[in-house]
């Protein structure tokens, strides 16, 4: 079979969100895009429905700081004592 290229533009942002969605079904974005057109042509519509259920804003963040630490390889605490250090245990009784 002829394959054919695709050329979309997008901002930044939405790629990397999209990008990073995929990434966590196993999927890069080249392989969403080829199982979005396949499933346009077997339902005659717009139906492909993979999504997150809503997240709270703070697990969002948790998740991008997450991913940052990762792509530095690097720690962002040097030792236990400043993990610990970091928590806001003053809700926690003793």
């Amino acid at each position: 079979m002829t394959m054919a290229s695709v050329t979309v533009r997008v901002d930044a942002h939405t790629k990397k969100q999209a990008a990073n969605i995929a990434e966590d079904f196993g999927l890069d974005l080249s392989s969403v895009t080829r199982a979005f057109y396949r499933q346009i042509v077997r339902e005659h519509g717009i139906p492909l429905n993979l999504f997150y259920p809503d997240m709270p804003q703070e697990t969002a963040e948790a998740l991008d700081e997450a991913r940052a630490i990762a792509s530095k390889k690097s720690a962002r605490f040097d030792n236990a004592d400043e993990t610990f250090e970091s928590l806001d245990t003053s809700h926690v009784e003793q």
